[in-house]
């Protein structure tokens, strides 16, 4: 088989993939509840592995490649997949993208989340929201006969809307 090939799941596996990705999705809601000015982004990391692991999961990303954390996390304009430090601490007003992956019983599941830190200022809420709903939109074009094309369409055509 050669690279890009798809590989068909059994019913089986697709529900299991469904679970890891149900796993992460919980670690997310967990996380956001949680998150709050003055925590730093090690104890995100250790409330995360410690809620995976609890459950049965294994942490995907800690150890991968010699990665340390369980969760990749980035404040404001920071590039993506930061690691987790007692030094790096939110604050009132910031955005932390939290991305996580999950190994749960030998599927994967991954996901990413930004997250307002209390107030934040109107052009910073603004952009939340359209990305959301644009989300949103590419995800109301996963169905069968469409292309990865009419998903970043969608997404792109609403993100072009709102500027």
């Amino acid at each position: 088989m050669g690279s890009g090939s798809i590989i068909l799941k059994s019913a089986e596996e697709l529900e299991i993939m469904g679970e890891a990705n149900q796993l992460v999705a919980a670690t997310l809601t967990m996380l956001s509840t949680r998150i709050r000015p003055g925590v730093s982004t090690a104890l995100l990391d250790g409330w995360a592995e410690e809620f995976v692991r609890e459950r049965g999961g294994v942490p995907a990303f800690k150890g991968y490649r010699g990665f340390p954390g369980s969760l990749c996390v980035s404040l404001n304009e920071q590039v993506v997949h930061g690691i987790p430090s007692k030094k790096v601490v939110v604050r009132e007003g910031d955005i932390v993208s939290i991305d996580f992956g999950v190994n749960w019983r030998g599927f994967y599941g991954d996901a990413a989340v930004t997250l307002p830190v209390g107030k934040v200022p109107d052009q910073t809420a603004e952009l939340l929201r359209v990305t959301r709903e644009s989300l949103r939109q590419g995800i109301g074009q996963v169905q069968v006969g469409n292309r990865i094309n009419d998903i970043a369409r969608a997404v792109q055509e609403h993100v072009e809307r709102h500027g």
